[in-house]
């Protein structure tokens, strides 16, 4: 199949095309730039959305909090947005947070960990795992059931939630779920994918590469370690669920990992949707594909939450 025709307006602009940034351009503008893109199309209003801050060490993590209903105990999605571990924020990904949460009838807290260059791995799997542990030790506090609980992201924050998942299983914590959409794990940009893709379809492989290059830094991590690239054993994550974009330079890495978690004996799904393009789910652009996307992880999360 082609491109989806919703996305070619947006294709047709050669300003939307992610690339490194020049040198000479300060990061703060080029987040804001990157930010302001990131598209909230209609969203459903919920009777709870709070914005509060985890105190972890000497760091404060700022969150918002979704709730669908008042019930007294929900079950919880932890939610970590995409950005290339450089962009992102509460903002940009707040209508996906509300979707998930009106159509899981789940709470939903959505983190906004520390961003790369200026913290690199591990601080952002740090920040969100201390969360996780906040979470489930105060769990009354929160409303929340801390036997059910799972992980959400996107591209960069879907590497995130990987790692977190390795982390908590190290740690003897039981997660239900672990909810990927067209997720970055590939440091190396080497698949297939990622050449066939490199140009042409909004995000490019030389953006990949220098956003890996800001989270990991001019050495990266050797010997044991919760990369998802270079996790050794997989067999502690919980049931996990894969959307991918057709057209997308991380398409094949998705599809690799869900291989490789079948491999080890684990529930895992893979879909990848026809016509797409990567970020699809925050990008100014309506399609019958993408709320499919949405509508089939949202009942993957439900039934191994409620199961």
């Amino acid at each position: 199949m082609p491109v989806d025709p919703c996305f070619s307006a947006f294709l047709a602009d050669p300003r939307n095309a992610v690339q490194p940034p020049p040198p000479h351009v300060p990061l703060g503008k080029v987040r804001a730039v990157a930010n302001g893109a990131m598209a909230q199309l209609e969203a459903p209003t919920l009777p709870f959305r709070e914005d509060l801050a985890f105190a972890l060490d000497r760091r404060s993590i700022a969150a918002r909090h979704y709730r669908p209903s008042d019930a007294k105990s929900l079950p919880l999605i932890l939610f970590c947005h995409g950005g290339g571990f450089v962009w992102g924020d509460l903002d940009t990904h707040d209508g996906l947070c509300r979707r998930l949460a009106a159509d899981t009838g789940f709470a939903v807290i959505s983190l906004d960990y520390r961003l790369a260059p200026e913290t690199r791995f591990p601080g952002p799997v740090e920040d969100v795992f201390g969360v996780l542990r906040l979470v489930i030790q105060q769990a009354d506090a929160y409303g929340i059931d801390p036997s059910a609980i799972a992980l959400c992201g996107d591209s960069a924050g879907a590497a995130i939630c990987v790692s977190v998942a390795a982390m908590a299983a190290e740690a003897g914590i039981a997660l239900r779920h672990l909810a990927l959409f067209y997720p970055a794990l590939d440091p190396s940009c080497s698949t297939p994918s990622h050449h066939a893709l490199a140009e042409g379809y909004m995000l490019t492989r030389a953006a990949m590469a220098w956003f890996w290059d800001c989270y990991l830094g001019p050495t990266p991590p050797s010997g044991p370690s919760v990369l998802p690239s270079q996790l050794a054993d997989l067999a502690g994550l919980p049931p996990t669920s894969i959307a991918t974009a057709e057209f997308d330079p991380l398409r094949d890495e998705g599809q690799r990992f869900c291989q490789a978690l079948q491999d080890a004996g684990q529930d895992a799904d893979y879909r990848c949707h026809s016509g797409m393009l990567h970020g699809f789910l925050s990008l100014p652009v309506r399609s019958p594909v993408i709320e499919a996307a949405v509508d089939h992880m949202c009942r993957r999360i439900k039934a191994s939450m409620l199961g």
